[in-house]
């Protein structure tokens, strides 16, 4: 240990370390593996000094040895582990360029260099995706395909394969975007090392295939669902990214207008009944259905779930694995739970009249189920029901709501501006009395690094309830049309679905064109937003 290294140490507590502190050139001078184990990063202060910020104040052996290597005097800072290892991915991002390595002409199948795992293997082991020195280039890529979605947030991966190229496109906040494309060359490789990853069969190529895996980035456990069809230019692969980082948000987090909230947490609160929830896919049904069971779980309740696939694990909760190969199915899944005295029953998705009907039986038995259809609107869920074979005085006799939901992108707060709508968005919310657009300000982003240059940054959902009351029930068993009873239920005050989007374009958190987009509203093509002169 040097005294003299020592005497130059201003010790500091940093909370956060902000991206323009970080220096991609300060850090590639350093291995990696060593930041890692040490836990330990060279930042720049806002003087323009260099620092090194450490996790453990008392680890003087790894700030005189990052000192030595820049061979300049360095400060002493310290800041939680987790902001470091956030800081070593950042740093990594910037230092990461998927497009050089596109042009690798001489990139291989990794194959030979990984082991076999089986199903099991996969839902213990997970790659650190940091370790990628000495890696063959086709690992390097995946990797650095990997990070880039993580660092973009996005949902999906796209990979489409055409003739002489392939496209790389990832879905950010419901949109897909183009990233990059590839040779048509570098394909075959890096599908094999994705199937290799998910545990599938790297010669199979014309029949579709289905698998998992799992990556991990710092301290972040992503879990990938691996889906690759043959197509006329190649085999298509999309990978779907699930952050088990994330916490499971609460009921109050994902966007209720307060009166939607209680009125909601008033139905998950009975003893027995059916409560659906409908919207297309990636609309944000799993997540409430999570928000729904966190509400829920306690000590008092034994709640079980059937799933496909479990994408969170709830401490409490008894969450069961759907597997056709076997004939596991929801069906039979659902009448084994009924034996283990449940309280409450949440279905992943209700796809054919078989689940439909048990899922009856169990919410006629004492049960609350909940569950998911996918429907445009909360009413089609009930004709839906019946289109499935089910008898009408069941449905009125079990189902005491029904939650359609969309998922509209929100403005960016730091490039977020004032706007003025066009004549064509008066005719939103001309058409319905509830909603005055008098006195309304409307904004929009411009697009800004923050936002990746979208106007855009995560999103929120809007919302449509439909409680089954005594009058919507005697509509149901008369066989009536969707629209007949949507009407019914809006004649009692329910809000639609453009309503709630609309609500939430006039508080500024989402735009008019985002609502239009999610409700395929028939004026769609009309909308158009303008900035203001000088805003």
């Amino acid at each position: 240990m040097s005294t003299k290294s020592n005497a130059q140490i201003t010790e500091q507590y940093l909370e956060v370390i902000l991206p323009e502190q970080l220096s991609s050139q300060l850090v590639r001078k350093l291995p990696l593996e060593f930041l890692k184990k040490q836990c330990a990063i060279p930042i720049t202060l806002k003087n323009g000094q260099v620092a090194v910020a450490l996790a453990d104040m008392l680890n003087i052996e790894a700030y005189d040895a990052i000192a030595a290597v820049l061979a300049q005097p360095c400060s002493r800072v310290v800041c939680p582990v987790s902001e470091i290892e956030q800081a070593i991915s950042r740093c990594y991002y910037q230092s990461t360029s998927i497009e050089s390595d596109n042009k690798t002409p001489d990139m291989q199948d990794s194959s030979d260099n990984d082991e076999d795992v089986d199903d099991s293997s996969i839902q213990t082991r997970a790659e650190d995706l940091l370790n990628i020195a000495n890696k063959a280039p086709v690992i390097k890529l995946v990797n650095k395909i990997f990070f880039q979605a993580v660092h973009r947030r996005a949902s999906d991966i796209h990979i489409e394969p055409y003739e002489n190229e392939a496209r790389i496109r990832f879905r950010i906040d419901g949109v897909l975007h183009d990233v990059f494309t590839l040779p048509k060359q570098q394909i075959a490789a890096l599908l094999s090392r994705l199937k290799i990853m998910a545990n599938l069969n790297i010669a199979e190529r014309r029949l579709p295939q289905d698998g998992q895996s799992r990556v991990k980035i710092g301290q972040n456990l992503v879990d990938i669902r691996v889906s690759v069809i043959p197509t006329l230019g190649g085999e298509r692969i999309v990978l779907r990214l699930l952050d088990k980082s994330n916490c499971i948000l609460g009921l109050s987090d994902i966007g209720y207008s307060q009166e939607v909230l209680n009125h909601f947490r008033s139905m998950i609160g009975l003893s027995h009944g059916i409560i659906l929830l409908t919207g297309p896919t990636g609309s944000g049904k799993t997540t409430s259905l999570y928000a729904a069971m966190n509400e829920l779980n306690c000590e008092e309740r034994n709640i079980l779930t059937v799933e496909d696939p479990i994408e969170y694990q709830l401490p409490g909760v008894g969450q069961m694995q759907v597997k056709p190969k076997i004939n596991l199915t929801f069906a039979n899944c659902l009448r084994h739970i009924l034996r283990q005295d449940p309280d409450v029953i949440m279905i992943g998705e209700i796809r054919d009249a078989e689940t439909a009907e048990i899922a009856i039986q169990a919410s006629l038995t004492g049960h609350l189920v909940l569950s998911t259809l996918h429907t445009n609107d909360s009413a089609s869920a009930i004709t839906r029901l019946i289109d499935m074979g089910i008898e009408p005085y069941l449905i009125s006799s079990s189902v005491i709501a029904v939650m359609a939901q969309r998922l509209v992108r929100i403005i960016c707060p730091q490039c977020k501006r004032p706007c003025s709508p066009q004549e064509q968005a008066v005719s939103l919310w001309s058409e319905n009395e509830k909603i005055s657009a008098a006195g309304k300000k409307f904004y929009k982003g411009i697009g800004c690094k923050n936002c990746l240059e979208s106007g855009y940054l995560g999103r929120t959902g809007i919302f449509e309830l439909l409680a089954i009351d005594d009058d919507i029930r005697e509509l149901i068993i008369k066989r009536q049309g969707s629209h007949i009873i949507k009407e019914a239920a809006v004649q009692k005050g329910m809000g639609t679905l453009r309503e709630d989007g609309l609500r939430k374009a006039f508080a500024g958190e989402t735009t008019i064109e985002e609502v239009c987009r999610v409700t395929q509203d028939s004026i769609q093509t009309n909308v158009g937003i303008t900035e203001h002169v000088g805003s």
